[in-house]
């Protein structure tokens, strides 16, 4: 059964983005599974990530065309490595709240254009943008699991639990299924006192919720993008890529 995770924080500047592109490329890379990551967001950081120009004239659909004209997800969808594949996003998902906000079962579009493509992969990843509007909605009702990435700093916990909230009321009313898959620690400097301080409060508060892996700062990870390429492509041996290694690892060991 495929594994559909939504990686979701409404606070930008979490290491959301960064997540999704190299969690997808360990587990495809590493642990040889069939990986679909999906960009939800109007900024298309993600695509740009993985070497996908929106800004490019020759770029084809997007998921905006998948989302606002019914396309098939596996019409848009871009190969960045034999287990790794990409939905790119587009400016245009930046109207999608207004565009889409009339059509009848618009927190399911997502979902329903997943039906016929999710049998091809072992994970889907979802990138879903710095908000709670529609985007991340569609993302959170397609979901499987929640990844909730959060900074080691104090003001990011203020918004984990609004992220609860609203997972919990997306269960109540679309997705029964829908669970935390885990929460982890990005950003984090162990020079940092509060760091430390934050990130003993966030595996006290989740306990088994939080990933044992923490991904620490690491001037790889903020590299890669500008490159298009993985941690693992641009950096192998960095502290970045054996992080995500272990974190990959450990959402195997989890069972997906």
């Amino acid at each position: 059964m495929t594994a559909i995770y939504a990686i979701v924080n409404q606070k930008g500047g979490v290491g959301k983005t960064t997540t999704a592109a190299n969690i997808g490329a360990a587990l495809a890379l590493r642990h040889s599974k069939r990986v679909l990551l999906i960009d939800l967001d109007a900024q298309a950081n993600l695509s740009a990530h993985l070497g996908y120009s929106i800004n490019d004239p020759s770029s084809g659909l997007s998921m905006y065309d998948v989302l606002r004209y019914g396309k098939k997800i596996e019409e848009i969808i871009v190969k960045v490595s034999d287990n790794l594949h990409l939905a790119p996003a587009s400016l245009l998902l930046s109207a999608a709240d207004l565009e889409l906000g009339g059509v009848i079962g618009r927190e399911s579009l997502l979902k329903r254009a997943l039906v016929s493509a999710a049998s091809n992969y072992d994970f889907i990843i979802i990138d879903c943008p710095p908000s709670l509007g529609l985007l991340s909605l569609n993302g959170l009702v397609a979901a499987s699991r929640v990844l909730m990435p959060v900074q080691s700093e104090f003001l990011a916990l203020h918004g984990v639990r609004q992220l609860l909230d609203t997972i919990d009321s997306v269960r109540n009313a679309y997705n029964p299924a829908l669970a935390v898959g885990g929460v982890l620690i990005c950003l984090f400097d162990a020079k940092k006192k509060l760091a430390n301080s934050v990130a003993d409060t966030v595996k006290s508060y989740f306990g088994d919720l939080a990933f044992k892996t923490i991904i620490r700062t690491n001037v790889a990870l903020a590299e890669a993008p500008a490159k298009g390429e993985s941690i693992f492509s641009y950096s192998p041996k960095s502290r970045g890529a054996e992080d995500y290694a272990a974190l990959a690892d450990e959402i195997i060991e989890r069972g997906a």
